[in-house]
């Protein structure tokens, strides 16, 4: 089946991964989701991720992050997920217009002409781009 939107997809089997407390996501790779996960990784809301090769495509594997919190219970380090830009309507900001994800307590994923990075990166190196998602 083809996906129209491929970071909806993605986003979209992480947050369902996290509300049944799933440890990890195998989802068909690619480059785009790639240094998204690379991003997730660096800023700490994932294990860690692996591309492997399936029957007919790569496939990528996600390691979801939980936090301790009290003695049994475990929260997600991911605490929501939105897509911003899509395929009906895209959204491209300005280094000095890239939103705080949640006051600062989440991340904003930006596609640049120099690639896939943070809202942060993206205003250190005054760079526009679309706005892909927010992360929290």
């Amino acid at each position: 089946m083809t996906v129209s939107d491929p970071i909806a997809d993605m986003l979209t089997r992480i947050r369902n991964a996290l509300e049944r407390r799933h440890s990890e996501v195998v989802m068909p790779s690619s480059k785009m989701r790639q240094e998204i996960c690379r991003i997730l990784k660096e800023e700490g809301y994932i294990e860690d991720w692996q591309v492997e090769e399936g029957e007919s495509y790569p496939i990528l594997r996600l390691r979801l992050k939980y936090l301790a919190e009290g003695t049994r219970i475990q929260r997600p380090a991911i605490q929501g997920l939105r897509r911003i830009s899509r395929s009906s309507r895209r959204v491209f900001v300005r280094a000095s217009e890239i939103p705080d994800a949640h006051s600062g307590l989440g991340i904003c994923i930006l596609s640049t002409s120099q690639g896939i990075m943070t809202g942060r990166q993206a205003r250190e190196r005054r760079l526009g781009g679309e706005l892909l998602c927010e992360i929290w």
